[in-house]
């Protein structure tokens, strides 16, 4: 039976060397970072994320515990203070970029959405993470609270994330969309926290589609009633026109009953082509961005931190959603059935092992790469 090295070691290979070396030109921080770079750095906070552990001393006290393996990882023993000193110290860029790197990686292997139209499908949400005020008082936001609002883009082809941008929780969600730049002819859906008729007019000079829902309150004077097709469930379509800073602005509402629920939604778009019941359906796939985050809350290493310097933690942060970009990487190539979590499961229980990927996902090729093997030994003897 062929030699592999760990699990662990498989799974870092999935990333390029040249990419390491791409970003450590670009965020050089001078001679003391040789012997700990940022590849290692990566390295021991991708062991804390795939082997679950809570603190930084227990992290480390496994790494140690690896023995010979820290060679194959390119690692060495490393003192806690200097541990500590990187995630305190070292540009938070980096990790940045290498979530960037990593969503370029998956992004050309993952499964296209559901839709049959072609052009890319976005969502668009936030979710805070609650931190301790005594432990963390930079992340302020309330006057018992604090935490700290992970702003992410959801890409709907197999479900990753392709923009993620971490600041306080008291800092509104509308201004990280502002200044996000989506591919043209995209459409991206969000609820009505983000809706901004000046926004939507920038979207549309764009070229850029969304989806939304209406707000109770809305001021629209009606253009324009669409037929429509009530078996589907929806209820009207109309081209209506809002007025934003004395300027129109031609938008389409969408009436829509869910027939499970028998609860009516009024929706919001730019999007003069698409079916009425397609648009209804796309903002009814927002609801993975949900899922996402709770996915990411009950598997990754972002409720206990490893430092409690703002730099440690936004790291941290950036580390485990690389690493979720790291498992849906291996998911996209090994094209399994299984979903993020139970890929992140498996490799958590056979981390440190010796065995392959592909013969943990298929344990009939393991049983018999072993019988071929002893079937050998017994005729060599």
């Amino acid at each position: 039976m062929s030699h592999h090295n760990t699990l662990f070691s498989q799974m870092l290979s999935l990333i390029p060397r040249h990419v390491f070396q791409k970003l450590e030109h670009r965020h050089k921080v001078g001679r003391a970072s040789r012997k700990f770079g940022f590849k290692e750095q990566f390295t021991a906070m991708a062991f804390i994320q795939l082997a679950a552990r809570r603190s930084m001393r227990d992290g480390l006290r496994c790494l140690a515990a690896a023995g010979n393996r820290l060679y194959h990882w390119g690692l060495k023993n490393v003192p806690r203070s200097t541990f500590a000193d990187a995630n305190n110290s070292r540009p938070v860029g980096f990790f940045k970029d290498l979530f960037a790197e990593m969503y370029g990686l998956c992004q050309p292997h993952a499964p296209r959405h559901k839709f049959r139209f072609k052009c890319k499908l976005y969502s668009m949400d936030a979710t805070t993470i609650s931190l301790c005020l005594s432990v963390f008082p930079w992340a302020s936001f309330r006057r018992n609270k604090a935490g700290v609002k992970v702003n992410t883009v959801l890409d709907h082809d197999g479900y990753i994330p392709a923009f993620v941008d971490i600041s306080n929780a008291k800092t509104h969600e509308s201004r990280m969309a502002k200044s996000l730049s989506l591919p043209k002819g995209s459409i991206v859906t969000f609820d009505k926290g983000y809706i901004a008729y000046s926004w939507f007019r920038a979207l549309e000079e764009k070229a850029i589609f969304f989806v939304t829902r209406l707000k109770r309150n809305a001021v629209y004077k009606l253009l324009e009633r669409r037929p429509v097709r009530r078996g589907t469930g929806v209820t009207s379509d109309h081209i209506i026109e809002v007025v934003s800073r004395g300027k129109g602005l031609r938008l389409r509402r969408i009436g829509y009953r869910d027939q499970k629920t028998g609860k009516h939604y009024e929706f919001l778009t730019n999007n003069f082509r698409l079916s009425p019941k397609t648009i209804a359906d796309i903002y009814k796939d927002r609801w993975q961005i949900e899922l996402f985050f709770k996915e990411i809350k009950q598997n990754l290493r972002i409720k206990t931190f490893v430092g409690n310097s703002e730099n440690a933690v936004l790291i941290q942060v950036y580390t485990a959603l690389t690493v979720y970009l790291l498992l849906a990487y291996q998911k996209f190539l090994s094209r399994i059935g299984m979903s993020v979590q139970q890929l992140f499961q498996l490799i958590q229980l056979n981390l440190l092992g010796s065995a392959s990927l592909e013969e943990l996902l298929n344990p009939r090729r393991r049983r018999k790469d072993n019988l071929q093997h002893l079937s050998l030994l017994e005729l060599g003897a």
